[in-house]
C-alpha cells in the first residue's frame, strides 16, 4: 500500500489540519550502529514505550492551519514556488517553532503532542527491522528518492511505507528531535532533498543550533499513547 495522498491537492483551507498518525509499538531495539560514525556508536539495546507518530513530516498545509490559529509568522521559503505544494514538508522552521506547533496540536487536537526523541525516531524509522541499512530494509524502494538536481523538496507521502506504515523516514528533510545533541545544538534525523545522497540510514544523526533555519529542515510530531482510547484514535 503506497503512502500517496492524492494527485490533486485540495486548497489549504479545505484540508484536514490534523496530521495522520501511525501507532508505533513499544519495545526493545538496537539503537545506533557499530560501523557508523562516532556519534552512532556503539549500538546498544534501547527500550521505548508505544507512541503515535505522524505518517509524514508536517506539511505546509498542516503548518498553515497552525499559522492561522496562532498568528505565527511565515518561515522562510513560504512563498517560494519550489516549496509551495500543500504536501511539501514545511521547511525553514526553527526548533522553537516546531516545538510551538506540537504544543498547539495538543490544544487543537487533544492529547499530549511533542517532538520525538532520537530513540523514538529511530525506533519508528527502523519499521521493526533490526540492523537495516535503510528504513525499508537493505535497499530503498524503487523511485523512493528522485534523481537529478532538485530545486526544492518533493511532496511527502508519495513513496512506500516502512514496516510500521510511516512514509519518508530518512528522506526529504532533516527532522528536528526533542533531544539536545550538544550544549548548543538540537538533534535531528533524516535525509535531505538538497544533498547529493538524499537519504540517511535510521541510525544517522545530525544537529543544528535550535534557532537556525535551513531549507532542508522540517519536523514530524509525536502523540503520546497513554490509554486504549489514545491508541484507538490513531489513524
Amino acid at each position: 500500500m503506497a503512502c500517496t495522498i492524492g494527485p490533486t491537492p485540495a486548497p489549504l483551507a479545505l484540508r484536514d489540519p490534523m496530521p495522520a498518525m501511525v501507532r508505533v509499538p513499544g519495545g526493545r531495539f538496537r539503537m545506533g550502529c557499530d560501523t557508523g560514525r562516532d556519534d552512532e556508536r556503539p549500538a546498544r539495546e534501547t527500550w521505548v514505550p508505544s507512541f503515535a507518530l505522524a505518517r509524514t513530516p508536517v506539511t505546509r498545509a498542516q503548518y498553515a492551519a497552525f499559522r492561522l490559529a496562532t498568528g505565527a509568522l511565515a518561515p522562510p521559503w513560504w512563498d517560494d514556488a519550489a516549496f509551495a505544494h500543500p504536501d511539501h514538508p514545511v521547511v525553514g522552521v526553527t526548533w522553537f517553532e516546531a516545538d510551538a506547533y506540537a504544543a498547539w496540536a495538543s490544544r487543537a487536537f487533544g492529547g499530549a503532542w511533542r517532538l520525538p526523541t532520537e530513540a523514538e525516531w529511530e525506533r519508528a524509522a527502523r519499521g521493526g527491522l533490526e540492523g537495516a541499512v535503510t528504513a525499508w530494509g537493505d535497499a530503498l524502494p524503487p523511485g523512493e528518492v528522485p534523481d537529478g538536481p532538485l530545486a526544492g523538496p518533493w511532496p511527502g507521502g508519495r513513496g512506500s511505507p516502512n514496516g510500521f506504515g510511516l512514509c519518508d523516514m530518512g528522506t526529504i528533510v532533516h527532522e528536528w528531535c526533542a533531544d539536545w545533541y550538544s550544549d548548543a545544538r538540537r538533534a535531528s534525523r533524516g535525509g535531505s532533498w538538497r544533498h547529493r545522497v538524499r537519504w540517511s540510514p535510521p541510525s544517522a544523526r545530525s544537529s543544528l543550533p535550535p534557532s537556525y533555519r535551513y531549507a532542508d529542515y522540517g519536523f514530524r510530531v509525536l502523540r503520546e499513547v497513554r490509554s486504549p482510547r489514545d491508541a484507538a484514535a490513531t489513524r
